[in-house]
């Protein structure tokens, strides 16, 4: 597999896109961080390492969602009882997603790409992971479209950790390799696009299909 990365010239747009919608949202930014703090305290934002391009670790950023004082899977369901109000909110309309603007902008991550896993949940003797891994990971991407009622998912299973393992991440594994067989600029904008409108119409999942 050959997943086509995006030209420098595009990243180079891309991190100027990044920063300058930094600065339109930075209002909101601040609204949600207000919420947050008054809601449940510090830390405002929550940092978790991810696999990134090549198999390099590094930290994204999201709004903290969940309280700070329990412990649980790597994994969230649907009614996660350690989810706050405001994170319920935020993760209901992807604005905990929002700082990962600034990952776009130091070049970790991309607009659309395959979305970082946590290391437990990556194989990186595994080929397919190998060939995901050539490109920078996205804020989003098909699978992310596709699997974006994942917590409701998850959370009518038996065992939610072991069907994300065995059953989640393979699906959405081959649905970003499929993607990236055909990336151009004109196809991360029709996902960057349809990543909007579910955001405001969030639903169950679906199978992503390129046309």
């Amino acid at each position: 597999m050959n997943p086509r990365n995006p030209s420098t010239t595009q990243q180079i747009v891309e991190r100027c896109v990044a920063l300058i919608l930094l600065l339109v949202v930075s209002p909101l930014l601040l609204l949600i961080s207000i919420a947050v703090f008054i809601e449940s305290g510090r830390p405002v934002f929550f940092k978790q390492t991810r696999v990134g391009r090549y198999g390099q670790p590094f930290r994204l950023w999201k709004f903290r969602t969940m309280r700070t004082d329990v412990s649980g899977p790597a994994i969230t369901l649907k009614g996660d009882s350690r989810t706050t109000q405001v994170g319920r909110f935020l993760r209901k309309y992807k604005l905990d997603e929002l700082p990962q603007l600034w990952n776009v902008v130091r070049a970790g991550m991309n607009f659309v790409g395959p979305r970082p896993e946590v290391p437990k949940f990556v194989d990186l003797t595994d080929p397919g992971w190998r060939s995901a891994m050539k490109v920078r990971p996205g804020i989003t991407s098909p699978a992310s479209i596709a699997y974006r009622n994942e917590e409701s998912l998850l959370g009518g299973v038996a065992d939610p950790v072991r069907y994300y393992i065995e059953t989640v991440v393979p699906s959405k594994l081959a649905i970003d390799l499929a993607y990236l067989e055909n990336r151009s600029f004109l196809t991360d904008f029709g996902v960057i696009a349809k990543t909007f409108r579910c955001a405001f119409s969030p639903r169950g999942s679906e199978n992503y299909r390129h046309r």
